[in-house]
């Protein structure tokens, strides 16, 4: 089997425009890590946002949070692909609908769709572990911080999420390698990233070992740079004298 394998297929000329099968999954790999960059920048600003709002002393704020998460926390990722991409342009005013889904190009739309969808989904999860890393820390430094003046959001922006995202960066890595991963479900409503680019040179050269061992070689990859630089910004953010530091 290992002796029939042909390397040289990502080389050889494309059925159609004047790329090689290599500049289709080149093309594949940029959209697949614009997509996790603009959704995880999605991810941990609704994230942190909701997860602050189901640790303040408000029922009504602290309601918003929860039903946030259990919205998009509990329906299935590729479920919420179909829901955005078919039912929420019809929910938008009709000109912008319209404008979304007749003049807009479709593949901005797909990955417009797409970071929605990510960034949402895996926000509620963010959500939680900002949630409970600020519940973790001891109450003495909300009401150290109170009693030195500070207001509620200034206690949060100056004292507890400080504290807070140095405890949960472990986790939030593993929350950006499963939103790469999770990224490939976007090819369901037609965004050509790396998953779909493999799809389409196994279709048109049939070499289905070559195309998906490169694909998986190319997730690794981003995924290896996702935990270098999450190492490096643990270290750089880690305080001396509590654990680990």
């Amino acid at each position: 089997m290992f002796g029939n394998w042909n390397w040289g297929i990502f080389l050889e000329q494309a059925p159609f425009g004047n790329t090689t099968y290599l500049d289709w999954l080149w093309a594949g790999f940029q959209v697949t890590v614009a997509l996790s960059i603009c959704s995880w920048i999605l991810a941990f600003i609704l994230g942190s946002l909701f997860g602050i709002l189901r640790t303040v002393p408000n029922r009504v704020l602290s309601g918003i949070g929860t039903l946030y998460v259990a919205l998009f926390r509990n329906v299935p990722l590729i479920v919420q692909f179909f829901i955005w991409y078919l039912l929420v342009p019809e929910l938008l005013p009709a000109s912008i609908g319209d404008w979304f889904k007749g003049d807009l190009d479709p593949n901005i739309q797909f990955f417009v769709v797409s970071v929605c969808c990510l960034g949402f989904f895996t926000g509620a999860r963010v959500c939680e572990q900002v949630r409970t890393a600020i519940q973790s820390l001891p109450r003495g430094q909300r009401g150290a911080a109170l009693a030195l003046g500070l207001t509620l959001p200034q206690a949060y922006r100056h004292v507890l999420l400080p504290n807070a995202y140095r405890i949960i960066i472990p986790p939030l890595t593993s929350e950006m390698l499963n939103m790469v991963k999770n990224s490939a479900v976007a090819s369901t409503i037609g965004l050509i990233e790396l998953s779909a680019q493999a799809n389409k040179l196994l279709e048109y050269s049939g070499y289905a070992y070559e195309s998906f061992l490169a694909v998986t070689i190319a997730y690794v990859l981003i995924n290896i740079v996702v935990m270098r630089l999450m190492k490096l910004v643990e270290k750089k953010t880690r305080l001396p004298g509590t654990f680990g530091g």
